[in-house]
């Protein structure tokens, strides 16, 4: 069994990266991330963030690239990451109006089929991200997460799962990876707190309820590639964040 590679998701870090995208990588690279996952390029053609991706010491791992561009440019989207180096294309939320009921959704699993078919003939994987409302949301009496795996082939639709939004629906995070155990190649680890209003507040890794030792052993079991650290907002400088949440995964993984 391999060692899993510790990633981070660029979203994280939106802010910085819009005013210094150079340089924001190179703070990831330094502070001791291995890879990292795009939502966005930073303005930089494909060679030159290959070059400095080069430079850093970086893995491409994925882009997050919307349903939208993915039924529009997807050729483009699979030439940019096969020539930074990158595995996976995936698919990172549906908007709420494409998402209402059932029909919707099952339109969706239509639209996922070519895409991740295109993918798999030019070698390289394509994946969905979920976050909680794949869960509470059925079609057929299943919740959505599972319909849509059911609906699609393995070969055309991996998972990139996000273990803090199976927590947050109420659902075990270690049973999905081990259901998905085949198809799950990327994992997003994150960490919350439930809010009063019901939402929840993304935290450092360690500060929240979610059972990351838990998860850790449930993705190195079935082999996942990356645990990829994402918080979605930050209380604290989003810096100062990941740093801490490295931390808190080298001391309690080890493969």
């Amino acid at each position: 069994m391999g060692k899993m590679g510790i990633g981070l998701q660029m979203y994280t870090l939106r802010e910085e990266a819009e005013k210094d995208f150079t340089g924001t990588l190179k703070k990831v690279a330094e502070i001791g991330y291995e890879g990292v996952e795009f939502a966005g390029y930073g303005g930089l053609n494909a060679d030159q963030l290959a070059d400095l991706l080069q430079q850093l010491n970086l893995k491409a791992i994925a882009s997050h690239v919307s349903l939208e561009r993915l039924t529009t440019h997807l050729d483009e989207e699979i030439d940019f990451n096969l020539a930074i180096g990158s595995r996976y294309i995936i698919c990172p939320y549906v908007e709420v109006e494409m998402r209402k009921d059932e029909a919707q959704w099952l339109d969706i699993f239509a639209q996922l089929q070519p895409i991740g078919r295109r993918c798999f003939e030019r070698g390289i994987g394509f994946g969905y991200h979920n976050h909680e409302f794949e869960l509470l949301q059925k079609v057929k009496d299943a919740p959505v997460l599972d319909a849509m795996m059911a609906a699609v082939p393995a070969e055309t639709l991996q998972l990139e799962l996000d273990a803090c939004w199976v927590h947050h629906a109420g659902a075990v995070p270690a049973d999905y990876i081990v259901k998905y155990a085949q198809r799950l190649p990327l994992l997003h680890l994150k960490d919350m707190r439930p809010q009063q209003d019901g939402g929840a507040l993304t935290v450092e890794l360690g500060q929240g309820v979610v059972d990351l030792k838990a998860i850790i052993a449930a993705s190195a079991a079935a082999q996942v590639e990356w645990l990829i650290v994402e918080q979605d907002k930050c209380e604290n400088p989003p810096i100062e964040s990941i740093t801490e949440s490295l931390q808190w995964v080298r001391k309690n993984y080890n493969s």
